[in-house]
């Protein structure tokens, strides 16, 4: 279940149609996504600030860290997400995430090359390597902790780092 409203899930898979695929969100709404919101002040313990997360799904060559023309597509829109003047002073952790099949250590480092991949990308279009920090989850962090195996599982998720 999305707890975050700032969290757009598109699922990262291998092998799905555009058909099944939802559709990616625009340039601004990614951009909506991960600006932080402004700070408040709390009289109480009940207010918290969430963290800006956007998840995508960048489509991968089956059991490879190779992007698809799809997922270059997408991380184009990203790119240009995180060169908007409302995100230039911000840096992004760039988490690969696998699903539950497959040994541990392959999914970390399956993972961690994807989010490498996703990075070399996006600094190939003018994102400064600076602001990003890939980082290989392999399937720790399930999105969809009832089925493993679920496509949901296998996603990028960008995080807004404070």
């Amino acid at each position: 279940m999305i707890q975050n409203l700032f969290t757009f899930l598109l699922l990262l898979t291998l092998g799905v149609s555009h058909a099944q695929t939802p559709a990616a969100p625009s340039v601004d709404e990614m951009v909506k996504a991960l600006t932080p919101a402004p700070k408040t002040r709390s009289l109480g313990s009940g207010t918290r600030n969430l963290v800006p997360t956007l998840d995508l799904t960048v489509n991968f060559d089956f059991d490879s860290a190779r992007l698809r023309p799809d997922g270059r597509d997408l991380l184009k829109s990203l790119a240009s997400a995180l060169s908007d003047p409302r995100l230039q002073n911000f840096k992004f952790r760039v988490e690969g995430h696998t699903d539950g099949q497959g040994t541990e250590a392959y999914n970390d480092q399956l993972s961690q090359r994807r989010a490498d991949a996703v990075v070399a990308f996006l600094a190939s279009t003018g994102v400064s390597t600076d602001r990003l920090e890939p980082v290989g989850k392999g399937f720790r962090e399930l999105l969809d902790q009832a089925d493993p195996k679920s496509p949901s599982n296998r996603r990028v998720r960008v995080i807004t780092l404070p």
